[in-house]
């Protein structure tokens, strides 16, 4: 390949590079324009769907209760502990 282009004039392989250069060119500005386009549109159809679709009811605030309070981290530790015994012995069969 290289000696094919080592054959070849100085002025043709210049010709060569300004072609492939302005081919690049093209090329990537294509894609710049289509990109852009492309989140303009995908922005403007945002707010166009935010404009007519329904907005979510409020949802309500969890309710607090008012019975005596557990102790749920010694609770959880306790599962979390018993989980991991009876995974170790299911492994080990």
């Amino acid at each position: 390949m290289l000696s094919l282009l080592a054959n070849l004039p100085k002025e043709v392989l210049v010709k060569q590079i300004q072609d492939g250069l302005v081919l690049l060119v093209l090329g990537m500005g294509t894609v710049f324009v289509f990109l852009t386009i492309l989140i303009f549109t995908t922005k403007l159809l945002s707010k166009v769907c935010a404009r007519f679709a329904p907005a979510k009811p409020a949802t309500p605030a969890p309710k607090k209760s008012t019975a005596a309070p557990q102790n749920s981290g010694v609770n959880k530790d306790a599962e979390i502990a018993a989980a991991i015994a009876a995974a170790y012995a299911r492994s080990n069969n």
